[in-house]
């Protein structure tokens, strides 16, 4: 088998001549020690700040390039996901987005009062204040249900197309595919947590209109070489969901079976990301028909084993290596991760080995290198 063939087979709860390996992404630092160069590959605060100054074409000849670079380099790894942040479409030609005043070296804010920060731990720019976050008025009229496709720029596909003409042929790849949003949260995401229990009716219009949008975008989509699609919504938190199951039912479970359901009526295999304790919904995964579950955290109890007497035969399971243990632990607990995770994955197929979130920011590279080399030793 080659690494698509691997992979494909795993992900539909086969068995592959080995264990395949990805991951969800590889943040920039780890990037930046294997190919020895600065880059844009997942370098979330960097992107951004480069798209507000106009250096779109700088941003994505680096990540056409680099993540060209990465996977040859990195010839272990069986999957390629274009489903991160930072990879997959990029911004069309000449995209320069409004650009906030910067207040200090960690802080921006917009004309309307929103303020932005830095993340030292993810690398990334998020809004941390809007002043109307809890009084911008929100309506049923903002929420459309007969939308008309608009042709997208084809300078969006050009890490893609890049990607796939380099890697399409061996191994396999994750792309971008229209799906509808799993948890629309309009006015931020504690507001959404608010309207499910104040104005449910409205949420629900939200979502049948996220429904739609999605339904007219995948009726004009074409696939451009790749072999699945993965949903990155994180639903719960270490202890839980953070909405109840009955809720998560009513406004989350409609747009993930639709997206599984689309996904496989054009040829493609779902994978589903979804940090935190998911116990309460795991079951409505299967019953949805997600081939593949990525992104187990062992840290909120989902342990691997449990997880996979849970799933076995209904949906394969993509993790196993502690991010935790990646970016703090040692080489040997690292080691210890893949040694269990691959043990569990004898007892019959559908596992891929990779870690339980990402190649995260601030993962040591001697624990990275640890992971490959027991892998590669023990695979098979």
């Amino acid at each position: 088998m080659n690494s698509k063939e691997r992979a494909r087979t795993a992900m539909l709860r086969g068995i592959p001549d080995k264990v395949p390996l990805g991951d969800f992404a590889i943040d920039y630092d780890t990037v930046e020690r294997i190919l020895g160069h600065e880059t844009y590959v997942r370098a979330k605060a960097k992107c951004q700040i480069a798209y507000w100054e106009g250096r779109r074409d700088e941003v994505v000849q680096s990540l056409v390039e680099d993540t060209i670079a990465l996977y040859r380099k990195l010839d272990i790894y069986d999957i390629i996901n274009l489903c991160a942040m930072t990879l997959g479409l990029v911004p069309p030609k000449g995209y320069r987005p409004e650009a906030p005043r910067r207040i200090d070296e960690v802080t921006w804010e917009y004309s309307d009062g929103r303020i932005l920060k830095y993340s030292e731990i993810t690398a990334d720019i998020t809004l941390v204040y809007d002043p109307q976050q809890w009084t911008r008025e929100i309506r049923a009229e903002d929420f459309p249900l007969e939308f008309e496709y608009e042709e997208p720029d084809p300078s969006v596909f050009e890490l893609v197309d890049a990607v796939v003409a380099e890697f399409g042929d061996e191994r396999f790849i994750l792309g971008p595919f229209p799906l509808a949003s799993e948890w629309v949260q309009p006015g931020g995401m504690e507001r959404s947590l608010v309207l499910m229990a104040e104005e449910p009716e409205l949420m629900e219009r939200a979502v049948r209109s996220s429904l739609a949008r999605a339904a007219v975008e995948q009726a004009h989509w074409v696939n451009r070489g790749y072999d699945g699609v993965m949903d990155g919504t994180d639903w719960a938190f270490r202890s839980g969901t953070f909405m109840s199951p009955a809720m998560w039912r009513r406004f989350c479970y409609p747009a993930l079976e639709a997206n599984v359901k689309a996904a496989h009526r054009a040829g493609l295999i779902f994978v589903q990301h979804a940090c935190g304790n998911n116990w309460g919904i795991l079951d409505a995964f299967m019953e949805a028909g997600v081939d593949c579950y990525q992104s187990i955290q062992p840290t909120a109890q989902m342990d691997l084993e449990r997880v996979r007497e849970a799933t076995f035969g209904k949906m394969a399971l993509w993790g196993g290596v502690w991010v935790e243990h990646l970016v703090s632990g040692t080489p040997e607990e690292v080691r210890q991760d893949v040694r269990r995770a691959l043990e569990i994955a004898k007892r019959g197929g559908g596992f891929i080995l990779g870690s339980s979130h990402s190649i995260a920011v601030g993962t040591s590279y001697d624990n990275f290198m640890a992971m490959l080399d027991e892998f590669d030793k023990l695979r098979g």
